[in-house]
């Protein structure tokens, strides 16, 4: 039996022979500080949201301590079986 032979493949092309990106054409200096106002901006979106839930949850608060000293609501919402507590 007569061993196949693998086709050759065309050698590929070096790394060097890639276009260049933006990436090598940017300097470090302003790839650091483009990396570093990126993460500015991040922190400031977290931050925006933070501030956003908390003042959800005090306003969630707020309402229902003002639903707790509404008697109507509390009499609404309350379990109706008295004989339990007899």
């Amino acid at each position: 039996m007569a061993k196949k032979k693998k086709p050759v493949s065309a050698p590929r092309p070096a790394a060097t022979d890639a276009p260049a990106t933006l990436k090598d054409m940017l300097s470090s200096d302003v790839l650091n500080k483009l990396k570093a106002q990126s993460d500015a901006l991040k922190a400031e979106e977290n931050a925006k949201k933070e501030a956003a839930r908390q003042a959800a949850e005090e306003q969630r608060k707020a309402e229902q301590k003002r639903l707790d000293n509404d008697f109507a609501h509390l009499l609404a919402n309350s379990n109706q079986d008295w004989h339990k507590f007899k």
